[in-house]
C-alpha cells in the first residue's frame, strides 16, 4: 500500500509541474499575435523625393535620415481602416513623446493625392489630435505617391464607389532609411510599435 501510494504521488507530482511549465511557454508571443514582423524590404525608404506637407510646405522625405520614423498610409474620406490607423498612431505619438523630435518622427502618406491637398491633410490632422510638428502628413502628384508606394510593394486601387482598396500595413524605419520592423496595422497594438521604437534606439 505504502509503495503504490508513493507511486502515484510522484506521477501526480510531476502531472503537476508539467501542467505549470507548458503554460510559461505559451506566454511567449509570437509575431502573428503581436502584429509585428521583422523587415522583408531592405530598399531605401526615405528617397531624395519632395513632397507637400499639411501646411502646403515643401518636404524632402531624405531629411528624416539620422531618425527613426514611423509610416503609414491613408487617406482622409477613408471611413473604415483610416481611422482607426491614425487613432492608432496618436496613441503612439504619446507613448514616444520624449522621444518625438529628438530621434522619431511619424509619417502618413496620403493614398488619395488626387482629393487629398495639403488643406484636407491638415483638417484631418487637427480631427485626430496630430502634433503637427512631430507629425508629418504628405501629399503630391499621383505619379509621386505610386512611385513612392511602389518602394514599399504596396498599390493603391480605386474602386468604383471612390474608396481605395490598400493594405494596412506599417513600417518602422531606421536612421538609414530602411526598414526596421513591419507592422500589420490591425492587429498591432501601439504598445507594441512603441516598444519596438524604444527598443531600436537603445540599440543605436
Amino acid at each position: 500500500m505504502p509503495n503504490w501510494f508513493s507511486r502515484h504521488a510522484i506521477t501526480f507530482a510531476i502531472c503537476i509541474v508539467m501542467m505549470c511549465v507548458l503554460p510559461l511557454g505559451g506566454c511567449q508571443k509570437s509575431d502573428d499575435d503581436t502584429g509585428s514582423f521583422p523587415a522583408a524590404n531592405k530598399s531605401d525608404c526615405m528617397p531624395n523625393l519632395t513632397l507637400l506637407d499639411q501646411n502646403a510646405h515643401n518636404f524632402n522625405l531624405n531629411s528624416l535620415k539620422g531618425k527613426f520614423v514611423l509610416i503609414n498610409f491613408i487617406y482622409t474620406s477613408c471611413t473604415g481602416t483610416c481611422p482607426m490607423l491614425t487613432s492608432k498612431m496618436t496613441s503612439v505619438e504619446k507613448k514616444l513623446a520624449p522621444e518625438l523630435g529628438k530621434n522619431v518622427r511619424l509619417v502618413s502618406i496620403t493614398l488619395d493625392p488626387e482629393h487629398d491637398n495639403s488643406a484636407a491633410l491638415l483638417k484631418y490632422a487637427d480631427e485626430h489630435g496630430a502634433n503637427g510638428d512631430q507629425w508629418i502628413f504628405l501629399t503630391g502628384e499621383p505619379t509621386q505617391i505610386d512611385a513612392y508606394l511602389a518602394i514599399f510593394n504596396i498599390k493603391r486601387t480605386r474602386e468604383a464607389d471612390g474608396s481605395i482598396d490598400h493594405v494596412t500595413t506599417s513600417f518602422l524605419l531606421g536612421p538609414d532609411g530602411r526598414q526596421i520592423r513591419q507592422y500589420d496595422g490591425i492587429a498591432v497594438t501601439p504598445a507594441t510599435m512603441a516598444d519596438d521604437v524604444n527598443r531600436a534606439i537603445s540599440h543605436r
